[in-house]
C-alpha cells in the first residue's frame, strides 16, 4: 500500500467514524438521511445517491431517498431485470463501469438491463455505479446506489470495498426502522408466546425430517399465524399460510418439475382474482434457491413470501386448482393425489405382498386420509358405509368432536376397507364378524401406531382407526393445572411411597398427564418402571414395558415382575381388575410410589369403585395419596377468540355455579369473557386444541376414616370439599375466566 493510499484510507475512516455516531443518534433513517447523503457524496466523490427501501407487503423496492427532486418515485421488482432489483435478489454488491454497456451487464446476469427511461426527461445520465444490498442478519432491507464519480472515472475496487462497509452500517440503522428481529422466532419469545427453555428444547429436537416450525405448532401449541408473524418480523416479507380457498398453484408450476419444487421447498401460487405470482419459500434468505426459481420460470413480476414447510408441501401435494379443499368430494381429490413420500409403512407391520397395490388410487387415498388425520390432530378415523350406492362417510374425531372430512364413492368403499384390513393383517374374506388389528406407519418422519376395529353393519363393514401417536411428554406446566391443584399435586409427588391415581373417561388425557408427572420425577437417582398398553410416550431414563395379555403378560404380571427389579417408582397403565389393584396397593405399602389410571367419572367415585373391586379398605386408605380426575375441554382459538364484557347475569351465574367459595373468583363489575368466532386456523369452528380441567382429592386422615367406613360417594365428596378440593366444574369456571374455554364447551363434558 502506497503512502498516498494509506493516507486516503485513514482520512476515509476518520470521516466515517465522525458521522456514524450522529447517524445512530437520529430517531429514524429519514432524519439521518441528509447526513448520509452528504457523507456518501463526499467520501466517494459522487454525483447522486439513491436509497431503495423494501416494503414488507410489496413485491418491489422503492426509491425512498434520492439526490435531487427531478425524478419521481422509482419502483423496481426484485428480479434480475434491473440493476437494483438484481442486487436485491442476489444480495451481492456490484460495481458497474458503464450502465449502457450491455455486454458488461450480461456478464453479471443474462437478464440484466438498465432502464434509461427514468432519465428521459431530466438532465442527468447515469454511467458508473456502486450498487449494494442493505442487509441485517442477511435479511434484505434495501439497496444503496452511488452514481457517477464527479471526475468521470469509474468507481474503483477500493470504492466498492468501502461502500460495502458503509451499507453494513446502514443495515444496523434500517433494522430499527423496520422492527427487525435477531432470529426468525425472536418475536414469539419477546411476546411471551414461547419460553426460552422450551424453544431451546425444540430447537435441539428439530432436524431435516421434523422442522422446527412443525414442533412449534404441534408441541408448543402455537398457531400458524403466530409463527408466521414471527417469520414476517425477521424476513421482512409477507407470510402465507395454508389457505386453498384463497391461493392455488400458479400456471408457472406447469413449467417446473414438481419433485424439484418439493426438494427446494418452494411453491408458486396465485391468488383468487389476480395474476400475481407468489414465490412461497421456507427461507427467503436463501438467495441461491430464489435465483434458481427465477431462472426456471423467467424474470416474472413475483412477490417473495415466507411459508411453513408443511404448508408448502401441502400446496404441492393437494392443491392443484382453486377448487380443491380438504372437504372436497373424492372425485376431485383422487385426480390430484400423488405418491406421498411422507408416509412409509413400517416393515415390521406391513404385508410383504402389498407392493403390487402401491400404485392404486385406493392406496393413495388411505395414505392421504392418514396424513390429513395427523395434520388435523385427529384421535380417531371413522369409515362408515352407506346403503347401496350411497357414498361412504369418512369422519375424524378432532378435539373430541367428530367432523366429516370426505365422502368415498360406493365404488371405492369396499376396496378402501380391504386396504386397511391388509395393513392391519386382518382376514379380508371375513366380513361377518368383528376383527381387531393394528399397524404402524411413519408420518412425516414420525412413528404412528394405528389400532383398527372392523364391525359388520347392515350396510357393510365399518372401520374405526384409533391413532396412537408416539411422542415426548408434555411439561408439567403444559397440563394447565390451577395454582391450587399444581401445588397439591407436587406435594403428593414428593412422597416416597403410596398410590396416586389419574382418572377420567376414555380419551381424557390420562396417559399424557401421567407422563408429565413422571417427567418431573425422572432423575438419575430414581429407578422407574412402566407397564403400558400401548407405549405411546417414551422418555429416556424410564424402563418401559408393553404388556401382552394374549401371552399372559398382564398388568398384574408386569407389576409383580417390577417388584423384583429394585424399583423406586412404578407406573401401571390401568387398574383393570381386582388382582392388579391388590398388587398395586401391596407395592405401595412396601415402599414404592405407584402411579396408575382408572376409568371413572370423578375423584370420589374412584374410591368406591376400587372398594367395590374387593380391595381391603384399611390397606387402601393407608396406601392412597390422592386422586386426580380430569376431562379435556375444547379451547377457544387464540387467533380469533373475541373478548366481551360479561353481563350481570353471567357474573351471577358463574358465582352461583362456583358455590360457597365464589369469592376466590374476584369478579367485580367489569369481567372480560371470551367467545368463539372462527378463522382459517381453527377451520372456522372457533376452537383449536383442548385443555384439561381437574379435581384433586387428597387423602387426609379424615378421608382415610371415611374410606375405612365404606362411605358413599356423596359422603366422600363432602369430605373432599371440606379438605379443600375444587370440583371439575369449579376448575372449568376458572378456565372460563382465564379465556381458555367457554361455558358451552364446559357443559359438553360436565353435567351440571
Amino acid at each position: 500500500m502506497t503512502k498516498a493510499i494509506e493516507k486516503d484510507t485513514q482520512q476515509f475512516y476518520s470521516r466515517l467514524t465522525k458521522v456514524l455516531s450522529k447517524i445512530y443518534q437520529a430517531k429514524s433513517f429519514e432524519d439521518a438521511y441528509p447526513l448520509v447523503e452528504k457523507t456518501l457524496l463526499t467520501l466517494f466523490n459522487a454525483q447522486r445517491v439513491t436509497v431503495y427501501q423494501r416494503n414488507r407487503s410489496s413485491k418491489d423496492i422503492v426509491s425512498r431517498f434520492k439526490t435531487g427532486k427531478d425524478l419521481q418515485e422509482i419502483r423496481v421488482p426484485i428480479t434480475a431485470s434491473s440493476i437494483a432489483g438484481y442486487v436485491a435478489l442476489s444480495k451481492q454488491a456490484i460495481a458497474i463501469k458503464d450502465v449502457s454497456d450491455q455486454s458488461e451487464l450480461k456478464a453479471i446476469h443474462p437478464a440484466l438491463r438498465f432502464n434509461s427511461s427514468f432519465e428521459k426527461d431530466i438532465e442527468f445520465t447515469s454511467r458508473s455505479m456502486l450498487v449494494l444490498p442493505i442487509l441485517y442478519q442477511d435479511v434484505l432491507l434495501g439497496v444503496l446506489q452511488i452514481i457517477n464519480r464527479r471526475d468521470g472515472k469509474p468507481f474503483s475496487a477500493i470504492d466498492l470495498k468501502r461502500s460495502k462497509q458503509f451499507s453494513e452500517l446502514l443495515g444496523q440503522k434500517f433494522r430499527y426502522d423496520f422492527g427487525c428481529t435477531e432470529h426468525p422466532f425472536e418475536y414469539l419469545l419477546a411476546q411471551g408466546l414461547l419460553e426460552e427453555k422450551v424453544f431451546k428444547q425444540l430447537e435441539e429436537k428439530a432436524d431435516s425430517r421434523t422442522p422446527l416450525t412443525r414442533l412449534l405448532r404441534d408441541s408448543a401449541r402455537l398457531t400458524s399465524q403466530q409463527i408466521g408473524q414471527s417469520l414476517e418480523c425477521f424476513y421482512q416479507v409477507p407470510f402465507i399460510g395454508y389457505n386453498p380457498e384463497k391461493y392455488f398453484l400458479h400456471p408457472l408450476c406447469e413449467k417446473v418439475n414438481k419433485a424439484y419444487l418439493k426438494n427446494s421447498n418452494i411453491v408458486l401460487l396465485s391468488e383468487q382474482g389476480s395474476n400475481t405470482a407468489f414465490i412461497l419459500i421456507d427461507d427467503p434468505n436463501d438467495t441461491k434457491r430464489l435465483i434458481e426459481i427465477k431462472n426456471v420460470v423467467g424474470q416474472n413480476d413475483a412477490q417473495i413470501c415466507v411459508g411453513l414447510l408443511d404448508d408448502i408441501h401441502q400446496y404441492l401435494g393437494v392443491v392443484a386448482s382453486s377448487g380443491a379443499t380438504e372437504g372436497a368430494n373424492l372425485s376431485s381429490i383422487l385426480d390430484e393425489l400423488d405418491e406421498s413420500p411422507d408416509l412409509e409403512v413400517d416393515e415390521g407391520s406391513s404385508d410383504t405382498e402389498e407392493v403390487s397395490e402401491e400404485d392404486s388410487t385406493v392406496v393413495r387415498l388411505v395414505n392421504r386420509v392418514l396424513l390429513d388425520a395427523k395434520r388435523l390432530r385427529a384421535s380417531d378415523i371413522h369409515i362408515e358405509p352407506g346403503k347401496g350406492k350411497v357414498s361412504t362417510s369418512v369422519r375424524m374425531r378432532i378435539d373430541g368432536v367428530c367432523q366429516e372430512i370426505i365422502q368415498v364413492p360406493a365404488t371405492h368403499a369396499k376396496a378402501t376397507v380391504s386396504r386397511i384390513k391388509i395393513m392391519s393383517r386382518l382376514d379380508i374374506a371375513e366380513k361377518r364378524l368383528p376383527q381387531d388389528g393394528k399397524f404402524a406407519v411413519r408420518l412425516q418422519g414420525q412413528p404412528l401406531e394405528v389400532r383398527v376395529a372392523t364391525i359388520p353393519t347392515v350396510n357393510g363393514e365399518g372401520v374405526v382407526m384409533r391413532l396412537l401417536q408416539s411422542g415426548d411428554p408434555v411439561s408439567y406446566d403444559e397440563l394447565n393445572l390451577s395454582a391450587r391443584n399444581s401445588a397439591g399435586l407436587k406435594e403428593l409427588l414428593d412422597h416416597p411411597h403410596g398410590i396416586l391415581l389419574v382418572v377420567g373417561p376414555t380419551g381424557s388425557g390420562k396417559t399424557t398427564t401421567l407422563h408429565a408427572l413422571l417427567a418431573t420425577l425422572n432423575t438419575p437417582e430414581r429407578k422407574i418402571w412402566t407397564a403400558e398398553d400401548p407405549v405411546e410416550i417414551t422418555q429416556p431414563g424410564l424402563q418401559q414395558v408393553q404388556i401382552q395379555p394374549k401371552t399372559g403378560f398382564t398388568f398384574e404380571a408386569a407389576l409383580r415382575a417390577f417388584l423384583r427389579a429394585d424399583p423406586d417408582i412404578i407406573l401401571i397403565g390401568e387398574m383393570r381388575d381386582k388382582e392388579t389393584a391388590h398388587a398395586a396397593v401391596e407395592a405401595s405399602l412396601t415402599g414404592h410410589l405407584v402411579l396408575s389410571t382408572l376409568h371413572t367419572n370423578s375423584a370420589p367415585e374412584t374410591i368406591t369403585r376400587l372398594l367395590d373391586l374387593g380391595i381391603d379398605p384399611v390397606s387402601f386408605s393407608d396406601a392412597l395419596l390422592g386422586v386426580l380426575a380430569q376431562r379435556l375441554v375444547r379451547t377457544l382459538c387464540p387467533s380469533c377468540r373475541k373478548p366481551y364484557k360479561a353481563s350481570a347475569k353471567d357474573i351471577e351465574y358463574l358465582n352461583r355455579r362456583y358455590g360457597e367459595h365464589c369469592a376466590e373468583l374476584k369478579m367485580g363489575e367489569k369481567v372480560k369473557l371470551y367467545k368463539a368466532v372462527g378463522c382459517d386456523e381453527c377451520n372456522h369452528t372457533g376452537y383449536r386444541g383442548r385443555t384439561g380441567i381437574h379435581e384433586l382429592l387428597v387423602s387426609t386422615p379424615l378421608m382415610a376414616e371415611k374410606i375405612n367406613q365404606g362411605a358413599s360417594i356423596g359422603d366422600i365428596r363432602i369430605q373432599a370439599e371440606k379438605d379443600n378440593m375444587r370440583t371439575l366444574l369449579q376448575d372449568g369456571i376458572l378456565k372460563i375466566l382465564k379465556g381458555d374455554i367457554d361455558l358451552e364447551q364446559l357443559r359438553r363434558v360436565i353435567a351440571e
